[in-house]
């Protein structure tokens, strides 16, 4: 007999009745479990796990799928800069719902379809650290990504995904890349550094960027690394600047004036 909770788990704990039905789950396990107070029904024919996402629960009572951006935040580990003021979902018809931005796609929509619309409707900054993080997490292929975009308005998107670095490391190392060749500098990723490692980004091949995660760097071991690296960069000649998410999303005209700054000066001391 299956287990209705493994079932409902698989849904991020949101599922129909015809999904459950399909995987095997009774009519009597499923009135056994609401009965007990292990499932709940949230909507005509959609039941939920105590706890479950109110957002996803709205999102299925429509009923609909998460689309683009909300789907990017449901799966496990993707880059999102922010949630988006208004959910998107995914409708198999043209109904439209009021509070939601919709999709016409197939749901639930595939990595690659999530992908596909986040790159068609966000802006190029927010469409690139979901389309990089499906690459580099997920290994969504790049191939297939670029197939998918073949259409003559796709050109932006296209132009996106070219920005795309399957070596990346971290969104803070997405969004510093994206702002530098905006701005116009040449920018080299995970370039390997001898008796360091690799260096995040380096710009017009003279100037390091670094880039700090706070929550990956508050542990005796990772300041010691941090400490290290900086150190091996300034006795090898090359200077590097270490850059945060608040200064990349809330600072950026800071952050590219900092580096033109930093390499007036590399030049005017050269």
């Amino acid at each position: 007999m299956v287990n209705i909770i493994e079932v409902l788990s698989r849904y991020d704990g949101v599922a129909r009745a015809k999904h459950l039905a399909a995987a095997g789950v009774s009519d009597f396990q499923l009135k056994a479990a609401m009965s007990s107070g292990v499932v709940a029904r949230v909507s005509r024919g959609v039941y939920a796990l105590p706890g479950a996402d109110a957002l996803l629960v709205a999102i299925r009572s429509l009923p609909a799928e998460p689309a683009c951006v909300t789907a990017a935040q449901f799966q496990q580990g993707l880059w999102v800069l922010e949630a988006p003021a208004w959910p998107h979902i995914a409708l198999t018809h043209s109904r439209r719902y009021e509070g939601f931005v919709c999709h016409r796609s197939a749901a639930p929509p595939t990595l690659m379809d999530s992908v596909v619309q986040s790159l068609r409707c966000l802006p190029d900054l927010d469409g690139l650290v979901i389309a990089e993080s499906a690459v580099v997490l997920k290994g969504l292929p790049l191939s297939g990504l670029r197939r998918r975009l073949d259409g003559r308005n796709d050109a932006r998107a296209r132009r996106i995904v070219a920005g795309i670095v399957p070596q990346s490391q971290s969104i803070i190392e997405c969004m510093a890349r994206f702002l530098l060749r905006r701005a116009g500098f040449h920018v080299e990723s995970q370039v390997n550094v001898p008796g360091m490692g690799h260096l995040d980004l380096m710009v017009d091949g003279r100037l390091g960027i670094e880039t700090d995660g706070a929550g990956f760097h508050m542990d005796r071991t990772s300041f010691e690394e941090d400490r290290r690296r900086w150190n091996v960069t300034t006795r090898l000649g090359i200077p590097t600047l270490v850059v945060s998410y608040p200064l990349l999303r809330n600072r950026p005209e800071e952050f590219i004036a900092m580096v033109h700054d930093t390499l007036d000066r590399l030049s005017a001391a050269a």
